[in-house]
């Protein structure tokens, strides 16, 4: 189960971590060595301290992420239950009480912790006053840092992809069989795979659009406290909530929500609202650390001299956080396209990709192991293949 959350919060770690180091300016790294200090000395003294928002919202949506996990972690769990789980045994016995009590607990110390964190995060002085030239020089010898990468490689692969992609695996055998061709042409439980793919990339599409547009602004409020600090606490908690909540009971919450009382609109509207809840505190975080980081002198001595508030953020926020702007985007467009339970949750006609191998993979369709595989396969080739021609083209001149 441990290995399982791993996994599971291990992208998002990396990708803000990636965003903001992408957004670092490497001259003040640089100047420390120059002066003499040890890589490791730099990167403690000088990277950290800069980076220490995003370090901190990198931590927050992974725990938020581990603790609201309910899908997989049923199919791994034992003798062990936590929350998530048993809110989940909870609800298909039938409690709503006991359902609804344990997800306002969950909610309430959840919120509690990521509070302290965010109140206590900022009061955290990097770096060390202390620095030991000697040990972190031997620490930043060539033979050090090719070990540490050589491990720190093997964990991804080992521990994060090859487990990921396992179940693609089939997918191999599948194209030396009529499995490929039925896939192609729509034959048997192909006919609706590829409007499937179609809607939960034209989904995870608006969602990332709309929460870019919407998110914004309060990642804005929240970063330079412009209600007040107690204000911006109290938003940067709640943008917590939707993925504090097991998928479960926020699946059931939204259904509620919208099923019951805005049942005349269409399928799709209800489906991108739920994907919207889910992924929009992905992009509020991610950004809002972003913002953290730079010095609010800069924008000021722009608006010293004239410059309106649009084009602040045109000529200093954006040039400054681009990189984290768009892997706040990558995180939600990932995050709408994986969903399951919440679009099992608001939708009975209209299936994503995801929802669709469910079916496959629970057995309500006569897919085999090669077709299960190959769809897996066929949906992972096509995010990889986005995501990729996404980074080549924002950050193909980049610094990394």
């Amino acid at each position: 189960m441990v290995l399982l959350h791993f996994v599971f919060s291990y992208p998002v770690v990396v990708r803000v971590l990636v965003g903001a180091l992408m957004d670092y300016r490497m001259e003040y790294e640089e100047a420390a060595r120059t002066l003499g200090a040890a890589p490791l000395t730099a990167d403690r003294t000088v990277t950290l301290p800069i980076i220490k928002s995003s370090i901190i919202a990198a931590f927050t949506l992974a725990f938020a992420r581990s603790i609201s996990e309910t899908g997989a972690t049923m199919m791994v769990a034992g003798a062990f239950e936590n929350g998530a789980i048993f809110i989940k045994n909870m609800k298909n016995a039938g409690y709503d009480g006991p359902m609804v009590f344990v997800s306002f607990v969950l909610i309430a110390i959840s919120a509690a912790i990521f509070a302290v964190i965010r109140l206590l995060g900022a009061r955290v002085r990097l770096p060390l006053r202390r620095v030991w030239p000697d040990a972190e020089r031997k620490l930043s010898s060539k033979g050090i840092a090719a070990f540490r990468n050589t491990v720190s490689i093997i964990i991804f692969f080992s521990l994060v992809i090859i487990p990921s992609i396992f179940v693609a695996f089939p997918a191999i055998n599948a194209v030396f069989t009529n499995t490929l061709s039925d896939a192609f042409t729509g034959q048997r439980v192909w006919a609706g795979f590829w409007q499937s793919i179609g809607l939960s990339y034209a989904v995870g599409a608006f969602a990332t659009i709309i929460n870019v547009v919407a998110g914004l602004p309060v990642a804005i409020l929240i970063a330079r406290k412009t209600l007040g600090r107690t204000t911006a606490t109290v938003f940067d908690t709640l943008t917590d909530i939707p993925i504090i909540i097991p998928s479960t009971a926020l699946g059931a919450s939204l259904s509620i929500f919208w099923k019951e009382n805005f049942a005349f609109l269409p399928e799709i509207w209800p489906l991108l609202f739920a994907h919207l809840a889910i992924t929009y505190p992905y992009y509020v975080k991610s950004m809002s650390a972003a913002i953290q980081r730079i010095n609010i002198e800069y924008e000021e001595a722009a608006r010293t001299l004239g410059a309106r508030p649009f084009t602040v953020f045109r000529t200093i926020v954006f040039p400054l956080t681009k990189y984290s702007l768009f892997a706040g985007a990558i995180m939600v467009f990932t995050r709408s396209v994986s969903e399951t339970g919440a679009t099992l949750a608001v939708v009975t006609k209209l299936k994503t990709a995801p929802v669709l191998l469910v079916d496959w993979v629970k057995g309500n369709v006569a897919a085999t192991s090669l077709d299960i595989g190959l769809g897996c396969g066929f949906l992972i080739l096509f995010s990889f293949i986005i995501l990729l021609a996404l980074r080549l083209i924002v950050g193909g001149k980049g610094k990394y």
